[in-house]
């Protein structure tokens, strides 16, 4: 089994989808995700550790990967390994990144708001264009070891969501198990729990004492952070690159567009969509 997403470890809800991954192989028995990191639950197949890790993992194994798919392992393609693949709002995912890469000493100092947001657009970033990125794993769509889910979808109903991701992986649960899955997949219970909010790690790697790993859980951050002026930039380069692409969650939100925009790259334009103009 496979938790795949775009570029950005929690930006995207990578973790939060480990955890939800964690507790449903338990059938909902917390006991794993407060007893084990989630880093070991399910490793990294790019990093080094994570790599050599995983033949030691008991099966069925989870792993994690941000890798876009001309990079991913060739031999899943023919192999019974699924992929879940979650999306998000690309304009919360670049608000998240910019915060995290305050405190990865692994990054490079994201410098100004403007100056990252750019970077972020022109693919200048950790896992190169959210835009290539997303457009390469949608290709998967439709597959049966592939399961596209978004952000959004899980915020407006995480039982339901749960319940899909279940049928996907044929591992039907319990009404008691289901509940405690739901219940301790939650921001806040995942914010407390030290085997999850990586509080675990040194200073040198993840200095959360200048910002938080998990910081908001919220869908629509980036309206509190973007300006006038960058989120018609953003909006511009959006258009652009998803031209021709599905709508998505995050499109049909009639406050993540600016004023005049199209609405995205779907099919169904609203013209009555409008923007705020948040300050950074």
């Amino acid at each position: 089994m496979w938790s795949g997403q775009d570029p950005a470890s929690s930006f995207n809800g990578t973790n939060w989808m480990i955890e939800i991954l964690s507790l449903i192989l338990k059938d909902g028995d917390p006991s794993w995700i407060h007893s084990v990191p989630i880093w070991k639950r399910s490793p990294w197949c790019e990093a080094i550790m994570g790599a050599f890790s995983l033949p030691n993992q008991p099966s069925p194994r989870l792993m994690s990967s941000h890798l876009p798919i001309q990079l991913f392992a060739k031999a899943f393609f023919n192999s019974k390994a699924k992929v879940i693949y979650m999306g998000r709002n690309p304009r919360d995912v670049a608000v998240s990144l910019y915060h995290y890469s305050k405190i990865a000493r692994q990054l490079k100092d994201p410098g100004t708001p403007d100056q990252f947001l750019e970077n972020f657009l022109k693919g200048e970033v950790q896992f190169g264009s959210w835009f290539d990125h997303i457009k390469g794993w949608i290709r998967m769509k439709g597959k049966e070891n592939f399961l596209f889910i978004t952000y959004e979808e899980m915020q407006q109903d995480l039982r339901s969501s749960v319940q899909r991701i279940c049928q996907f992986l044929s591992r039907p649960l319990g009404e008691e198990a289901l509940e405690s899955v739901v219940a301790h997949s939650a921001f806040k219970a995942m914010k407390a729990n030290p085997m999850s909010n990586f509080s675990l790690l040194p200073h040198s790697l993840l200095d959360q004492r200048h910002g938080a790993f998990l910081r908001k859980g919220v869908c629509g951050d980036w309206k509190n952070h973007f300006t006038l002026a960058q989120s018609e930039a953003f909006d511009r380069a959006y258009r652009e690159q998803m031209r021709g692409l599905p709508t998505f969650p995050w499109d049909v939100d009639p406050e993540d567009a600016s004023p005049d925009s199209d609405p995205g790259p779907g099919p169904s334009p609203n013209p009555d969509q409008a923007s705020e103009a948040p300050h950074p």
